[in-house]
């Protein structure tokens, strides 16, 4: 009896082999924005979980369009037209939280930022891994391309500097509650911009300091609103979520194909994934397991060795393939598409907008959105 399993035709075990690949890398590699150098252009609206995944797993480098850099500068200038023309403006020239109708001086803007860095950078536990920090890195350059945060083109170099160059800050990974963004983690990832913490660089820890030297990046100081928007921001928890969707992606496909090659060597039948009984119940994932499945069994010498035998119908487990599969499908597209709107929205605040010169404070730093997708992806 496992003579035929055995003895799977090789042609159609190729067949299975290269529709694998096809199904678990043909839509992580392909990205829009990628020119021939391997470099993903930022412009803060058209970053896809495609390039995040570049940028974090195969060290694709990173550069900001024309446009980003001028609304970069026009952000930059609408903070410090603000401090020149004495407006007070939370988080620019006020203290945080409860201590926002604090007045800051001029003379202690720097102090405050590098305050704010220090005092919140207090994560615990072992650190990320090197491709969430790169995709971490990747979303705050994204987001400062904005020029929303105010922050200055200086900052945003030196952060794609050192995700260039390969200087991947420790950051633990607890710490965060989402409530307020990442503000912990994300404090971690500003301490080696000042030359503070520690940073991993050609994969052995450092100093802040001593890493960026090592790659010949010069540390900055941060100025006024640049510390809270280092630390403002929703950047941790969707670079988890933008590299857990695209895992979960490939183990879904993957799952496919394994289906397909299981039913073969079981000499099932293929009829429970005829298109018309899916088109009768047409959830979109269902309806492309059933095709992946098709696809994958079309022309297998196994099917048609018992094409006419008097088998009626197959067990469960194997029947309702698609709608096991399509549902976790489904599933994996919801997640998939809230992250897609996070990885290019701006979630510090006060949020500046240089056209009016006004700036707003709201709640776009609250991580609830990822965390329910998450917490929904999981199950």
């Amino acid at each position: 009896m496992l003579l035929p399993i055995i003895l799977v035709d090789i042609l159609q075990l190729r067949n299975f082999i290269g529709l694998l690949y096809h199904m678990t890398t043909g839509s992580i590699n392909r990205s829009s924005s990628i020119d021939s150098k391997n470099t993903v252009v930022i412009d803060s609206k058209s970053l896809t979980i495609a390039d995040v995944f570049n940028v974090a797993k195969y060290g694709y480098c990173v550069s900001l369009s024309e446009e980003a850099i001028e609304n970069i500068k026009k952000g930059r200038e609408l903070v410090e037209k603000f401090i020149n023309n004495g407006k007070v403006v939370y988080g620019i020239n006020t203290g945080f939280g409860a201590l926002c109708r604090r007045t800051i001086s001029k003379e202690n803007i720097k102090q405050l930022q590098k305050n704010f860095l220090m005092s919140h950078a207090v994560g615990v536990d072992e650190p990320f891994s090197e491709d969430v920090v790169r995709g971490v890195m990747l979303l705050r350059i994204n987001t400062f391309a904005s020029g929303n945060c105010g922050v200055r083109l200086e900052l945003v170099q030196t952060l794609i500097n050192m995700l260039n160059s390969g200087v991947h800050p420790y950051i633990p990974q607890k710490g965060s509650l989402g409530a307020s963004g990442d503000l912990a983690p994300l404090a971690h990832l500003g301490l080696v911009l000042i030359g503070e913490g520690e940073a991993y660089y050609k994969s052995k820890l450092y100093p802040g300091k001593e890493a960026m030297k090592l790659a010949k990046i010069q540390t900055i100081e941060v100025e006024a609103k640049e510390g809270l928007s280092i630390t403002n921001g929703t950047q941790v928890m969707t670079a988890v979520a933008a590299l857990t969707v695209c895992e979960a992606e490939r183990a879904v496909k993957t799952a496919d194909v394994i289906a397909s090659c299981t039913i073969d060597a079981l000499k099932g039948s293929d009829v429970p994934f005829d298109k018309r009984l899916h088109e009768l119940r047409p959830h979109p994932g269902q309806l492309k397991s059933a095709s992946n499945i098709c696809l994958a069994m079309a022309g297998s010498e196994i099917r048609e060795s018992h094409r006419n035998c008097d088998h009626v119908q197959d067990a469960y487990s194997i029947r309702c393939v698609p709608q096991v599969h399509g549902a976790t499908r489904d599933t994996i597209d919801y997640v998939k598409n809230v992250t897609n709107i996070e990885i290019n929205s701006v979630t510090d605040n006060p949020i500046l907008f240089p056209q009016t010169e006004e700036s707003l404070s709201g709640g776009n730093f609250h991580g609830q959105p990822i965390a329910f997708a998450m917490d929904y992806l999981g199950r």
